[in-house]
């Protein structure tokens, strides 16, 4: 059996085929296998009939089949299934070859498994792939961290298969060793939960609010999607309010309002918590979904549970729309700095040497948060390698401060109309508490001296030394030690 296939993919879900028929587009020879055999025929038989891909029915041939070094690709599920065939593949491996995880994989696997295939002669990437089913046929967003020395092995490849920006260049690129890859992806799915949070919030001040019908918002988010808010979310915001059921109805007010979710955004907001992040909105973005899975509770809970009526009558209706409008804008803003701000964290902590301008450039296309708006982060890092804060840029600045009159109205009214709108309201307490010269933490360290005799520093000495009071004159002398847990 003569070696001729450039990469193997394992998994004939909806990703995997679209990525295999992706890399044929592009004239890659790819072997498909899937461990349920009869897929593979059936692949072979319907979507990749008259290409150049190569079924096999085992993991041997499967091997046999590829030029060296030899590149497997997994995108099957996150967790057991990854290792179970890391432990069928490497017995027919030999030194250099190359394993790709491209699914959703926790980034703390990936950086065991990249060190346990390192440590056998082998190599390993762990790749964040995003766009869904239409992005991995046609051009994912594809973020590779793990092994350097396999990235020149995977380069041609991924590179052509993923999206491309206006001048052409590709969104992918080698994000870091071990882990890294799948770091910033877990964490582009962290801003998608707050991005998709705080559209459903526009969405609902809109429909609750301000009674709008779905074609009514259909307008307003086509009109949305011409402007600063351009992207992939904000786009199919509008095609679902435009989408009619069989008997002409919008079918969006016929879909159960209880959210799934699978764990990334999860993942985000326990990592930012090990960090000490204050990802608020992304956190807020994950419990909504918890909130909407309690159907049954709400309901309940809405018969016996009063505020005031959610209807908004303002003076001007297309104002306040524009004020929402904006009141997202800033919202997304903040999203975006917290989500920089984990990945700058992480970076340290786990000595990755990110590009964070290569990153937002990874995201200008092919994936769910692609937007315009990344263009702009794309420029502050080229314009400052070393900023600490999107909302120290320049034009975010200016952004912010354009919005933030307006912001704070839609938050009051929201309140005041026992609308729920928790994504807003952390963006702007986020914002309200990153630029306080001053918080109550003072009060807060007093409180845990006395209970717990945690010390404190002081105002009028240097930074690092640490005092304890006998607040009420009856305690020992011995202070706690100092930690931050």
């Amino acid at each position: 059996m003569e070696p001729k296939a450039d990469i193997a993919v394992i998994g004939l879900a909806v990703m995997g085929q679209n990525l295999i028929l992706n890399m044929n587009d592009h004239g890659f020879t790819v072997v498909a296998f899937n461990r349920t055999l009869s897929k593979v025929d059936d692949f072979l038989n319907s979507e990749a009939k008259g290409t150049q891909i190569v079924g096999a029915h085992s993991i041997e041939e499967m091997v046999k089949l590829l030029k060296q070094p030899r590149r497997v690709m997994l995108m099957v599920k996150a967790g057991a299934a990854v290792d179970e065939l890391i432990n069928l593949i490497l017995p027919h491996f030999e030194a250099g070859d190359i394993i790709i995880d491209g699914g959703n994989s926790l980034f703390e696997d990936t950086m065991r498994r990249t060190k346990y295939l390192e440590s056998k002669g082998f190599l390993y990437i762990g790749t964040g792939v995003s766009g869904g089913e239409e992005g991995a046929r046609r051009g994912p967003s594809i973020m590779p961290g793990g092994s350097p020395a396999a990235w020149p092995h995977v380069k041609p490849i991924f590179q052509a298969i993923s999206a491309k920006v206006s001048d052409g260049t590709p969104c992918c690129d080698w994000v870091g060793e071990n882990g890294a890859g799948h770091y910033v992806k877990m964490v582009h799915n962290g801003i998608e939960y707050g991005d998709m949070e705080l559209t459903c919030e526009a969405y609902n001040l809109m429909k609750t609010g301000l009674g709008m019908t779905a074609d009514e918002m259909h307008q307003v988010f086509a009109e949305w999607n011409k402007g600063e808010l351009d992207s992939y979310l904000v786009e199919i915001t509008r095609d679902i309010l435009g989408y009619k059921d069989a008997d002409g109805q919008p079918l969006v007010d016929k879909i159960l309002d209880t959210a799934g979710q699978k764990g990334t955004g999860k993942w985000t907001v326990m990592s930012s918590q090990e960090l000490g992040i204050p990802i608020t909105l992304i956190a807020e973005a994950v419990y909504a979904r918890c909130v909407s899975a309690m159907k049954d509770d709400r309901v309940a809970a809405a018969k016996k549970l009063k505020g005031p009526r959610p209807v908004i009558r303002a003076k001007d209706r297309a104002q306040f729309i524009e004020a929402i409008r904006q009141a997202l804008y800033a919202s997304k803003i903040i999203s975006y700095a917290q989500g920089y701000m984990l990945m700058r964290a992480a970076a340290k902590q786990y000595g990755w040497n990110l590009n964070y301008g290569g990153i937002a450039l990874m995201w200008r296309g092919g994936c769910i948060i692609r937007s315009a708006f990344l263009g702009k982060i794309k420029e502050a890092f080229d314009n400052n390698a070393k900023l600490g804060n999107l909302l120290l840029d320049p034009f975010f600045k200016k952004a912010i401060k354009d919005c933030q009159r307006s912001w704070r109205n839609v938050v009051a009214t929201a309140v005041k109309k026992g609308i729920t709108v928790p994504a807003f309201s952390s963006a702007l307490a986020f914002f309200d508490g990153f630029r306080s010269p001053v918080l109550p933490a003072n009060l807060l360290q007093a409180q845990r001296d006395y209970f717990g005799a945690h010390t404190y520093e002081r105002i009028d000495q240097p930074r690092g030394q640490f005092f304890h009071t006998n607040w009420t004159g009856t305690g020992g002398r011995v202070a706690s030690s100092t930690y931050t847990a």
